[in-house]
Order: C-alpha cells, then sequence, then structure tokens
C-alpha cells in the first residue's frame, strides 16, 4: 500500500502525523513540500479529494498571508492557487494520500481515519498528548 505525506520536519504536527503513520506499519513516501512543491494539477487534485476550496488549504502562521491581504475574499480560487504554488509555505500541511483517502491532517490523529492498520494501542505526541487508535481507550 502507498501512503503519501507533503510533509514538513520543522512542524510538530506534520512529524507526529508522520511517526502516526510509521506506528501503523507503514512507511510513507515522504515529500518534502517546500523543497518539492506539488505542480498546480497536483495541488487542484489534492484540494478536490479533501472536498474543500484552495482557500481552506491556506496557512496563515508564519507565512506572507498577511502581507499579500489574502484575506480579503477578491482573490479567486486560481489566484489562490497561484499565490499557493509562489510561497508553497502557504500550503497547510501535513497533507496525507492513502488509499482510503485525503485528509489534511490537522490535528495529526485525523490521519487515523485512513490508514489501513491504524495504531495499536496508544500514541504519545510531541506535547505529550495521547491519542488512542479508533475504538481504543486508555485503561
Amino acid at each position: 500500500m502507498t501512503i503519501t505525506i507533503y510533509h514538513n520536519p520543522a512542524c510538530g504536527t506534520s512529524r507526529n502525523t508522520l511517526a502516526m503513520i510509521r506506528q501503523s506499519g507503514e512507511e510513507p513516501q515522504v515529500i518534502e513540500y517546500l523543497k518539492t512543491p506539488p505542480s498546480r494539477e497536483r495541488l487542484v487534485e489534492l484540494i478536490a479529494a479533501m472536498g474543500m476550496a484552495p482557500r481552506d488549504l491556506l496557512r496563515e502562521k508564519g507565512t506572507p498571508y498577511a502581507e499579500l491581504g489574502l484575506d480579503d475574499p477578491k482573490w479567486s480560487d486560481d489566484q489562490i492557487l497561484d499565490f499557493m504554488l509562489a510561497h508553497p509555505i502557504l500550503i497547510n500541511r501535513p497533507i496525507v494520500v492513502s488509499p482510503l483517502g485525503v485528509v489534511l491532517a490537522r490535528p495529526s490523529e485525523k490521519v487515523l481515519d485512513i490508514l489501513p492498520n491504524p495504531q495499536i494501542g496508544a500514541f504519545a505526541k510531541e506535547d505529550g498528548e495521547m491519542v488512542h487508535a479508533p475504538g481504543k481507550r486508555a485503561d
């Protein structure tokens, strides 16, 4: 089974998501999207598969979002895509693709919805928060 994560190693949510995928027994294809951004076609496919609009995938924190005025509703979907392609840091992450679906894994445990064998037992995020596999609870 092929799982792909559009990953930013500097992001704790992205690192937690990658660790959850690996704990499930899968070794994903890791794409550091800041170094290797998706093509326009691929970005459009990912957004459609997640059932969202391009604006919904915009990241504000730590990006040129405010200075570009991206909160202005005047920008069309095509223009938002242009901004994301020009500034890949505007693409929110991590995006995970599996044969079971595509998710923006925010929070990271959303990835469990599309893993074929979600982790067994519990997982401790970097901040110490415990996450349990679907149907599992801490005793």
